[in-house]
């Protein structure tokens, strides 16, 4: 039972860290705290309750988590803290002995966040809880007992919406910490994630992004199929534009890139994790494909979508990448038609079976080696926008923060700017006609002139 009158007025911060899964998530959280009369905390005031949600991909993201907690804590002074999300489940008990936190909750209790949150707020500390004013309890159970299944199509203070179709993962690749994070992959019903969009729809929504840790898997717990997904919202009336977030590349069916092509409603875009292009290193990684197998996705994709937009996952610095095989695979994306490269350094995780490989690439030769891809991506989107200069593209517009250049993507998720007028207002969540022009000052968009 939830006591509602106990949190009519009070206000809440939220901070997110990770991929778009985790902001889907933070927004239908802060949605449900609304819906008991819980109102957004703004800029310069104290919350009565800060929500911080998690990601552990990496080292540094540790890092910037403790910090986040720490920073929430300093600049809300008595509040009420709770964490969630992949470092709250990883180190749950560690998380919730910080000053300042009353509330941890692994991945299969935030489905419950609110009860735990009403249960937590409402109860008084026993002795062994709040001497320092605060509760520090935490809740969380191991990776086989994650079962739970957060829904969530939300658009927080964006334009577009992000619909969570799947969560966890089966693949346990040999330097990621995800499926113990977030367990095994598990999904709702196509006919469930249909009737959210439709909803998303009446609210006058006309973007959804679909979002989830291995989306491909869909499927696992409802005996469906992700193609079948796909073609049941391309059907939702209202919606006009599906995005992909991440696709694995074993996953990226031929009969699921020949339909985005010609559907009325998913998007010439597609984001597509390739780790490394180097074989050697994929087998170390306990990757499903071969870059082969890779190579011929983007090559059908360009085939079939010519100006599709392809953003691609690469790790750099792995154990067992050797200089021949970074060569290897740095030549390999050279020889690629992809937009832009999301690189990351390989970062050490505890329990992780990467652990076992001899081979320990030194930290400067990490650096330069992110630096030098970081620099081929550059190349790869300045030419891709570049090709697109003078061409005629349909924008959506999201509104703009006053007297700042409003913004929005084309089809295929080029970034587009107006110039700051006081008309722009009447463009948000439009979908417009535009001529795209040349780049903007930091090469981060191109200008645009309505037709």
């Amino acid at each position: 039972m939830i006591d509602t009158s106990a949190f009519q007025g009070k206000k809440a911060a939220f901070y997110t860290l990770g991929c778009k899964l985790n902001f889907s998530e933070t927004s239908t959280f802060a949605k449900l705290l609304r819906e008991m009369g819980v109102v957004e905390a703004q800029a310069g005031e104290t919350a009565d309750i800060c929500l911080v949600n998690t990601c552990s991909v990496t080292e540094m993201a540790d890092h910037k988590c403790r910090q986040a907690i720490h920073r929430m804590v300093r600049e809300n002074p008595g509040s009420f803290v709770v964490v969630t999300g992949c470092y709250a489940q990883l180190d749950s008990e560690k998380v919730s002995k910080m000053d300042g936190v009353d509330l941890v909750l692994g991945s299969n209790e935030k489905a419950n966040l609110i009860q735990y949150l009403n249960d937590a707020w409402t109860q008084p500390a026993t002795p062994e809880e709040g001497t320092d004013g605060h509760r520090h309890l935490f809740h969380h159970v191991k990776t086989k007992d994650i079962k739970s299944f957060q829904p969530s199509c939300s658009r927080g203070n964006r334009t577009r919406y992000f619909l969570k179709v799947q969560d966890g993962c089966n693949y346990f690749c040999t330097y990621c910490t995800i499926p113990y994070a977030r367990g095994f992959s598990r999904n709702p019903s196509i006919a469930s994630l249909v009737e959210q969009a439709e909803q998303a729809a009446r609210e006058g929504g006309k973007e959804i992004v679909l979002t989830g840790v291995n989306i491909g898997d869909f499927g696992e717990t409802t005996g469906e199929k992700f193609i079948d997904l796909v073609k049941a919202l391309d059907g939702v009336e209202g919606i006009q534009r599906f995005r992909i977030s991440s696709l694995e590349p074993d996953l990226i069916y031929d009969e699921l890139i020949d339909y985005c092509a010609h559907s009325r409603a998913f998007m010439p875009h597609f984001h597509i994790p390739l780790q490394s292009g180097s074989d050697e290193v994929l087998k170390l990684m306990h990757r499903r494909y071969t870059r082969d197998v890779f190579a011929h996705k983007i090559h059908l994709i360009k085939e079939l979508m010519p100006d599709a937009f392809i953003g691609v996952d690469v790790m750099v610095g792995c154990r067992g990448e050797k200089p021949e095989c970074f060569e290897d695979s740095y030549e390999f994306i050279k020889s690629l038609p992809v937009t832009q490269l999301h690189v990351f350094p390989y970062s050490e995780r505890p329990g992780t079976s990467a652990l076992h490989i001899n081979y320990i690439v030194p930290d400067k030769d990490k650096k330069e080696r992110v630096h030098r891809l970081l620099k081929l991506s550059d190349e790869k989107t300045l030419a891709f926008y570049a090709a697109h200069i003078g061409k005629e593209a349909e924008v959506l517009f999201e509104k703009a923060a006053h007297g700042k250049a409003m913004h929005g993507f084309t089809k295929n998720y080029i970034r587009v700017e107006l110039p700051p007028s006081d008309d722009n207002d009447r463009l948000d969540n439009e979908i417009v006609r535009v001529k795209l022009g040349e780049f903007n000052f930091d090469k981060s968009a191109l200008k645009a002139q309505l037709l």
